[in-house]
């Protein structure tokens, strides 16, 4: 058997105390009150009782919630094309260039795909 705290118990004595109380401070009913004066009786100590107990029961603080997870989503890669192009792309290039039958040079050409 799992062991009471100590708000437990002293929850548990208050209300067999009022339970008790409520028993032993009811008048019993004799015939000249008649059946309504039981059942008077008997609805406001059922009353006054429940009002107690509820009390009682409802005062204690809820326990603090559990401390949240903190969950880490990755998110995924997102390929991002390259920007079009505008015009032609242009580089330079040395070319041999010939200026006679024997001879030659190398000169810069621009050149466009």
């Amino acid at each position: 058997m799992p062991a009471l705290s100590l708000s437990v118990l002293a929850r548990k004595g208050v209300c067999a105390a009022l339970l008790g109380a409520a028993l032993l401070s009811a008048a019993p009913a004799s015939a000249r009150d008649g059946r309504n004066g039981a059942l008077i009786g008997g609805a406001a100590a059922g009353v006054i009782g429940g009002l107690a107990v509820g009390a009682l029961l409802n005062g204690a603080a809820p326990p603090p919630p559990p401390p949240a997870r903190r969950v880490y989503v990755e998110e995924e890669p997102v390929y991002v094309a390259p920007p079009p192009r505008r015009g032609p792309i242009c580089h330079y290039e040395r070319r041999k260039v010939w200026l006679d039958e024997v001879e030659f040079t190398y000169r810069r050409v621009e050149v466009c795909e």
